[in-house]
């Protein structure tokens, strides 16, 4: 019998709930989304359908829809001084992207065989993207095998990122908070004293007016002119649809509307719609976990771990050097380059638990927010969203 709408969203939230709780009681020790990945990886193998969050309604396209007002809702976390100051983050993750991809063509290639280490080497800098890239390029040439090792490592690398993740920035929260304690406050790159209150080039809107629907709309408007933005740049400076995604546009005009006064600071907590638009996501990314049969991981277990253990080695060792040569803290660094095996929405849960399991106070949570999160998210666009779409349209022709 076919699973109702509503039985597979209950089910759909058993795995994210309890994940919650896990992390709670473990003060974010074991990280919400790895407790729901574990289930949902042993739910798609016993009870649950194979389309059970498509039946749910948190597929697509409502998932691209969220990702669009997510993406840009992020934006208005942060200002146009931070995101240039930010420049750190950026090469930090890019160093994190080489060490994965020396350590799995030089030793990679060396255990493995050059045609693994070929096909394991862009999934595991996070994107779907490269994974379908890699994947179709397997097919190609007759490697089904391939092909499966392609898909599962960008569907497993979860399972290291979110943990190594969740420690690094727990003892990185714990650093800044103790500095803070002993009257050492860190500078946030780019912030201006006074900026809430700053005037903006669009004077705000009266409270009366901005209303759920008002704020959504402006949201959606932000994000409609991101996706039109990206299109002609696409089109018409890169002649390539896919060179840009239209995800990083969306954080950048996300940033500028705030800064002009299109857009209120994190307006979809405004608008009460941040939480269920989250929800959808994460729903969205455990689906991927439905394709990992135990047939498939045992068929290719030997490539896979070999391709995650060898490239997570070079990531962590090129990110830590690198953090090291510019001075930013070696929790911090790590876990910036961690975003690689992830991306958004995860490192946003993780960065958000990790704070909220160290400190009940507000001021301080926001603080460590501030710190923490612009780097976390800059980390994954940069990885996921940018580097590994341009590495795996490299890799693909090299098999």
């Amino acid at each position: 019998m076919k699973m109702s709408i509503i039985l597979a969203m209950m089910c759909a939230m058993i795995p994210m709930a309890l994940g919650d709780v896990v992390s709670l009681k473990t003060k974010a020790f074991v990280p919400s989304v790895f407790v729901a990945a574990v289930l949902f990886l042993f739910g798609f193998w016993i009870v649950f359908p194979k389309d059970m969050i498509t039946v749910a309604t948190l597929g697509q396209p409502v998932a691209g829809l969220t990702m669009y007002l997510l993406i840009t809702h992020m934006g208005t976390l942060m200002n146009v001084k931070e995101l240039i100051a930010q420049w750190k983050t950026v090469v930090i993750a890019l160093a994190g992207i080489v060490g994965i991809i020396v350590l799995l063509m030089t030793v990679g290639v060396v255990v493995l065989g050059k045609q693994t280490a070929v096909v394991g080497a862009p999934p595991l800098t996070g994107g779907i993207v490269a994974a379908i890239l890699m994947k179709e390029a397997a097919e190609s040439i007759g490697k089904t095998d391939l092909a499966v090792v392609a898909i599962l490592v960008y569907v497993v690398q979860g399972f290291v990122g979110y943990p190594l993740t969740a420690v690094m920035l727990k003892k990185e929260g714990k650093r800044l908070l103790d500095g803070l304690r002993n009257g050492h406050r860190e500078s946030i790159p780019g912030k201006d004293v006074g900026e809430e209150n700053k005037k903006t080039l669009i004077p705000q809107m009266p409270e009366k007016f901005n209303t759920t629907y008002m704020v959504l709309l402006k949201t959606a408007f932000v994000a409609w002119l991101a996706d039109i933005f990206t299109k002609m740049l696409n089109v018409g400076v890169f002649h390539n649809p896919k060179a840009l995604s239209p995800m990083v546009t969306c954080l950048v005009f996300g940033v500028i509307a705030a800064e002009i006064g299109l857009l209120d600071r994190k307006p979809l907590d405004k608008a009460g719609s941040f939480g269920w638009m989250m929800t959808v996501l994460m729903a969205f990314i455990f689906e991927g976990l439905s394709n990992a049969t135990p047939q498939m991981l045992s068929k290719v277990a030997g490539p896979l771990v070999g391709i995650v253990v060898i490239g997570v080695i070079g990531l962590l060792i090129m990110s830590f050097l690198l953090g090291k040569l510019l001075k930013e803290s070696k929790y911090m660094s790590v876990s910036i380059a961690l975003n690689a095996l992830y991306g958004f929405p995860p490192n946003f849960i993780l960065t958000t638990e990790a704070i909220n399991s160290i400190t009940e106070d507000e001021e301080e949570r926001e603080y460590l927010t501030e710190i923490m999160m612009p780097k976390m998210l800059i980390g994954g666009f940069t990885s996921v969203t940018i580097a590994s779409v341009i590495i795996g349209g490299i890799f693909a022709g090299m098999l």
